[in-house]
């Protein structure tokens, strides 16, 4: 469908649920089909892997119908694609959802019933796609899910990684990587097309050559290849016919094995090339600290945008698309900087290949792009070293230099200001020669927006400002949004069914509709109901993680969650010291344990393999943990869950659970955050900085129902233009120090004072994310927690609003806002 015309009206969502596709009658018919001719069992033979892959495909032939006919009907309309490119997709389990979109959950429930099977055992069966890492690629599951549902013809492209990111194992506290094997057993959701293979090339040279037309041209010879192979993935709407596409890309080798070398006995080499080829499209974000691996993740960001524009270009090209015209049938959406190298591959494509005016080229192109930044992090903007990218991409150098040679020269005749010519440049020149791809991506493309109200307006004015002065209509902002359909309907039954008694069930798609939840945040008898679901999801979460991880809760306790990336600027180190500081204190007897309200702390993160401090800091946390789990003097108050390796699965157990969200970054370092979002939308509240999208939750759920504290962003660059000195705060707070003290005197290391030694020292002299500023306020703001939930009507009410009022953050309503203000904007 034409995007500019698709958008679901209130009226269109409310109560429009799914019809099942099938009664359980034909269920059970097509179910035991799939066994015997796909399977080649029968019932009492087979296994629940059997089971589970049949399962799937009898869900597929509805999904598979719908996709057909809903591919049918957008090639008919021949409108506008949104195609969206990043390099993670954080999927999360496809069954559930797929149940859902289908309506086909009671209807195979009952089904497998007749057959003695339970629907939930197959569905835990599933091993989620390991696709992606954090918010980044939990974001790009959202979205595509919001384009099928309010019926936009869109695409998602990114990489079909054989391993993931990685398995989180801990061995003696501290976190050991093992690989992601989600596809040991394959997976019933991919249909894969190797004929469709494309050839992408690598390296080499470019030549002089004429084109067609007689003209002087340049020509690239790449020096190897690798096939890119399309494997697809369903990604239904809710309530819509639309099932559309994402596409992940797989790299095998163009020439898997050669006979001769293998035939002279070197058999490793006869394999060399396929081995070389698939490293591609191995793992998510390889290692980079060497030089191999930074080659890697430009090969990977390369492979998977070249296929992918290749890809939606030449089948637009074939329902008779001109090439000006282009950008009225497609918008490519960057997401984040790892898909930029798609700029110059687009102008490679229509200057070297299809032979257009460069003028013409680079008008379409910057018509077609639009970049998203997620980060206010200067290291986190890429860039790539020229040697490494001329040597592997060389025609695409020349071309980004010829970008920057003519956007220089505009910046120059406009402005005169030799300074803003060097600070825009594309290519960096200090402390090494680089290409610059946040200002690539900014100079070719239509729009750059962030995502946050706060992470936008300082994307403006601090890490794309000259750009921002030079186009300052070309910035926007689209805040993120979470999808209703995973992170409530799915993941938290209990809630929805209260929902949905309450206010009806259009909910699911019309989030906004949830402010009709506001007066009954003084009904008695609701919050009662609401209290009730909650307990119900703290014992689910407590039987999860005692079957999962052999970690023992009870579940008559505050419910403290701070799961994301482990990252300094996020600062579970300050929740740490929290916890440590309530310890420390009942040891030194200025607490007593009586006084705590039953606290259970839990984290959830992964730290980079290569981020030494933030494994460090899990270490720490899960030394603390060993020790106040078992301490006889907190009279079992106060504990600390950290299950290893959370994912999406777990999320989803763990999310409805929680009391309390930790999002207590540095203000001024989060860019949004879509974690504050889940927690908020199932009734936890938030204690948070004003960073991030905590801003609009805070200006929304209002100051009641929020624990607000710490510097603001202002603040925070006052302190460190004056000199940041940390250890004055942790020599002028008794708290603090005590805290402090008592990890470096090796309380938690079995007294060995050497063993976070480092963490120590970095909090005393650096503490680059100011965590020791913050902590007396972040104290301060923890009792009022305290004092709050003893007060359970109160803190119900205030749960209660925090649903009611953050209807705001569904990635439908992010969704409609970029194609407002970016895809359809005029």
């Amino acid at each position: 469908m034409d995007a500019r015309t698709s958008t679901v009206s209130p009226e269109a969502a409310q109560d429009h649920e799914p019809s099942p596709a099938l009664d359980a009658t034909e269920f059970v018919r097509v179910f035991t089909n799939e066994l015997q001719y796909t399977r080649g069992v029968t019932l009492p033979q087979a296994s629940n892997q059997d089971k589970y892959i049949a399962l799937v495909r009898t869900v597929l032939r509805p999904l598979i119908d719908r996709w057909q006919a809903t591919q049918a009907r957008q090639a008919e309309q021949n409108g506008k694609t949104v195609a969206y490119l990043s390099a993670e997709y954080l999927l999360g389990p496809q069954t559930g959802n797929a149940l859902l979109s289908t309506g086909l959950e009671d209807t195979a429930r009952e089904a497998l019933s007749t057959l003695d099977i339970d629907l939930d055992e197959l569905i835990a069966h599933e091993i989620e796609p390991g696709l992606g890492n954090g918010g980044l690629g939990r974001l790009a599951a959202c979205f595509i899910d919001s384009l099928a549902t309010k019926d936009i013809s869109a695409i998602g492209y990114g990489i079909r990684y054989n391993y993931g990111i990685f398995r989180q194992t801990f061995v003696n506290g501290h976190q050991v990587e093992q690989p992601d094997t989600w596809m040991s057993h394959g997976t019933p959701w991919e249909i894969t097309h190797p004929e469709l293979a494309q050839p992408i090339g690598f390296a080499g040279r470019v030549e002089d050559t004429i084109n067609s037309a007689g003209q002087p041209a340049r020509k690239w010879v790449p020096g190897w290849y690798v096939q890119a192979v399309p494997c697809n993935y369903l990604v239904p709407g809710y309530g819509t016919d639309t099932v559309n596409t994402l596409r992940l890309w797989s790299a095998r080798a163009a020439d898997e094995f050669n006979l001769h070398i293998f035939n002279s006995g070197d058999f490793e080499n006869a394999v060399r090339a396929r081995t070389y080829a698939e490293n591609i499209s191995n793992v998510l974000y390889p290692e980079d600290s060497t030089p191999q691996g930074k080659e890697l993740r430009l090969q990977q960001q390369y492979f998977f945008v070249a296929a992918s524009i290749r890809d939606l270009v030449a089948r637009t090209l074939e329902r008779g698309v001109s090439y000006a015209d282009l950008p009225q049938h497609i918008t490519f959406q960057l997401n984040d900087t790892h898909p930029v190298v798609g700029i110059p591959e687009l102008m490679r494509l229509l200057v070297d290949d299809h032979e257009l005016e460069w003028d013409d080229a680079w008008s379409i192109t910057r018509e077609i792009f639009n970049y998203t930044c997620h980060t206010l992090l200067p290291e986190a903007l890429e860039v790539w070293p020229v040697d490494l990218f001329g040597r592997l991409l060389p025609r695409h150098l020349e071309i980004i230099y010829r970008i920057n040679e003519e956007f220089l020269n505009e910046v120059r005749l406009n402005t005169g200001n030799e300074l803003l010519v060097r600070q825009m440049s594309i290519i960096q020149e200090q402390p090494f020669r680089a290409v610059r791809m946040a200002h690539l991506a900014t100079v070719g493309s239509r729009r750059v927006n962030g995502v946050a109200a706060l992470h936008s307006q300082l994307l403006k004015d601090n890490v794309l400002k000259d750009f921002s002065a030079y186009w300052p209509d070309k910035f926007t902002n689209v805040t993120n949004g979470v999808t209703p359909r995973r992170f409530v309907r799915l993941s938290n039954p209990e809630l929805s069914d209260l929902l949905n008694d309450a206010i009806g069930t259009g909910w699911v798609r019309d989030l906004s509709q949830l402010s009709q939840l506001e007066p009954l945040a003084d009904d008695s008898g609701f919050l009662e109901q609401f209290a009730l679901v909650k307990a119900h999801n703290k014992s689910r979460i407590a039987a999860v993680l005692a079957a999962r991880d052999g970690i023992e809760l009870p579940s008559d306790a505050i419910y403290d969650v701070m799961v994301k990336r482990l990252h300094e600027y996020k600062r579970q180190s300050l929740k740490l010291l929290h916890v440590v500081s309530l310890y420390a204190r009942v040891l030194a007897g200025t607490l007593n344990a009586e006084d705590i309200e039953p606290r259970v702390v839990v984290f959830g993160a992964k730290a980079a393999p290569g981020y030494r401090m933030a494994k460090e800091t899990i270490a720490l946390i899960n030394a603390v943990a060993a020790r106040i789990n078992n301490a006889p003097e907190l009279q079992g108050r106060l504990k600390i869950a950290f299950p290893a390796n959370y994912n999406v699965t777990l999320a989803e157990k763990l999310i409805p659970a929680a009391d309390l969200s930790e999002q207590i970054s540095l203000a001024g370092k989060e860019a949004s955050g879509t974690g504050n979002m889940k927690f908020a939308l199932n009734g936890a509240l938030t204690v948070g900085t004003l960073d991030g999208a905590n801003v609009e939750i805070h200006e929304l759920v209002g100051d009641e129902n929020f624990f607000l504290f710490g510097m603001t962003e202002p603040d925070a660059e006052s302190l460190a233009q004056a000199g940041y000195v940390p250890s004055k705060f942790y020599e002028k707070d008794a708290d603090l120090k005590l805290a402090i003290d008592l990890i470096a005197s090796g309380a938690f290391s079995n007294g060995d004072r050497s063993a976070f030694e480092s963490i120590v020292s970095d909090w005393l002299w650096h503490d680059r994310f100011m965590a020791l500023a913050d902590f007396r306020s972040y104290l301060d703001i923890q009792t009022k927690v305290e004092e709050k939930y003893r007060d359970k009507a109160a803190w119900n009410r205030s749960a209660v609003l925090n649903v009611a009022r953050t209807g705001f953050f569904s990635s439908d309503r992010s969704i409609q806002d970029y194609l407002d203000r970016i895809w359809m904007e005029k």
